[in-house]
């Protein structure tokens, strides 16, 4: 099978957050989990770079918009290394191939008699980029940016025809894979069953100079987000698709995208409904994952208590990082995490768990068996395939937890450090079985921690006690 898999495209503006972290380690953990069963997958991220936070970050930094940008590109291209990350392509709206991308929906969507031009007067709010309507407003805020003031704008915008498509997009929620979890998809139906209003696609020039030329309209730039959910299928090469890449992996494959909970009409309504504009398949399902709060707050540079993704790996090391984010965060619900709750897990289950664990087996083996154990193919267990399935990475993780802990019990309780010493081949032979088990959780552990899945795998190959995996701190 063919198969797309997107994240979100970060807004860059600011340095790498650990809740992105957790949605481009998800993604990257299906992605690995579907090669190693043999799909084809196209595996995309990227920076979404226009906008008016940007405009205005930029020119409080005292930079160019372009200079603000590619700094901000970097920090979150540095991810793929320092997360070990395997996708396939880093989009940045700001490439002209996306530029002529985004231009190509305006002009199908305006074929489509989906876009036209009013006077609108509205609160905005620049947090989420977006005109704010009454049922949006709680307390005269906007409860995803409290703190911000909203600000009333009266200016002149293009709007596509978003209640075109009430029906047509309630047709696509009727199947219940298109959004994960269910509850979602419920929310996502109830908005659409309110009624849906317009909304603006433009910004005027003279206002917002910082985003892509409206197609025959200099005075109008696009809304970002009409700009940036483009970005899904211009990373495949649409329209043009010189590679054929959009249409193996888009037409052709099953497709995904991976978004957090803020995202829902964004993603499956105000894209999906672009896409039927334009003649575009739907996308087939949406997976959305909750926050990350830290000591029961909502993680702000003024409290103190963001957790920059960077700075974890270099204190505990990739796969650590990856381990906390996939089995000690929901995958669904929002989750707290600390720095304290951080340095817990690494030291239980990774110091005192499973690296403890690689040491026992390994020690033995290395010490008493003349040559390595032969290791055939594993057969997943289906519970866990089922997890994985069902985005469940926790779950997932817990089970290879439990096989962890069964295995060093096993040591513990059998004493084959004592056996080999008292009956040599009934020894030999129970640390074999160690040696067999400890290769296999090496296999399961593949799409969540690679690099330690392959330490154990050679380790276990080559009859080698390896290096100590997760020195304590």
């Amino acid at each position: 099978m063919n198969r797309y898999i997107t994240t979100t495209l970060p807004y860059v503006n600011s340095d790498p957050h650990v809740g992105f972290a957790q949605e481009i380690v998800q993604a990257d953990t299906l992605a690995r989990t579907w090669r190693a069963a043999g799909d084809e997958v196209f595996f995309s991220t990227g920076s979404d770079e226009h906008g008016q936070k940007i405009f205005e970050a930029a020119e409080k930094a005292g930079k160019t918009p372009q200079e603000y940008v590619d700094h901000y590109a970097a920090e979150f291209e540095k991810l793929k290394d320092t997360l070990d990350l395997s996708y396939d392509s880093f989009i940045r709206t700001t490439e002209e191939k996306h530029v002529q991308a985004a231009q190509e929906m305006w002009h199908r969507c305006a074929a489509k008699g989906d876009i036209y031009k009013k006077t609108y007067t509205g609160l905005y709010c620049v947090g989420c980029e977006a005109f704010k309507t009454e049922k949006e407003v709680v307390l005269g805020k906007c409860p995803l940016h409290p703190n911000a003031e909203l600000k009333e704008v009266s200016e002149e915008n293009y709007f596509f025809k978003f209640s075109n498509y009430q029906e047509k997009l309630l047709q696509y929620l009727e199947k219940p894979t298109v959004i994960i979890p269910e509850w979602r998809r419920v929310e996502a139906m109830n908005f659409v069953k309110g009624g849906l209003e317009d909304f603006s696609i433009s910004r005027e020039a003279t206002r917002l100079s910082w985003g892509i030329p409206v197609p025959g309209d200099d005075t109008q730039v696009m809304y970002v987000w009409f700009d940036a959910l483009t970005s899904y299928i211009s990373t495949l090469g649409w329209p043009k698709d010189a590679e054929g890449n959009f249409k193996k992996f888009w037409e052709d494959g099953k497709t995904l995208q991976v978004a957090g909970k803020d995202q829902v009409r964004f993603q499956s309504l105000m894209w999906q409904a672009m896409l039927i504009s334009a003649d575009v398949k739907c996308t087939d399902q949406v997976f959305y994952h909750g926050f990350i709060t830290s000591g029961g707050q909502k993680m702000s540079k003024s409290l103190g208590n963001v957790i920059n993704p960077l700075a974890l790996v270099e204190q505990y090391g990739t796969d650590a990082v990856r381990y906390i984010l996939l089995r000690h965060l929901s995958p669904v619900e929002d989750s707290d995490l600390t720095l304290e709750a951080i340095h817990d897990h690494y030291t239980a289950h990774l110091t005192n768990g499973l690296g403890n664990l690689v040491a026992r087996v390994m020690k033995l083996a290395e010490t008493y068996l003349s040559e390595p154990v032969f290791c055939g193919e594993i057969s997943f267990p289906q519970e866990y395939a089922n997890a994985l399935q069902s985005f469940e990475f926790n779950r997932a993780m817990d089970m290879i937890w439990a096989r962890i802990t069964v295995l060093d019990e096993r040591i513990t309780n059998e004493e084959p450090f004592k056996v080999v010493k008292e009956d040599a081949e009934k020894g030999r032979a129970m640390i074999r079985e160690l040696a067999i088990e400890l290769y296999q959780i090496a296999l399961l552990l593949n799409p969540f921690m690679p690099k330690t899945s392959e330490i154990l795998k050679k380790a276990v190959q080559e009859n080698k006690k390896p290096e100590n995996l997760f020195p304590r701190l």
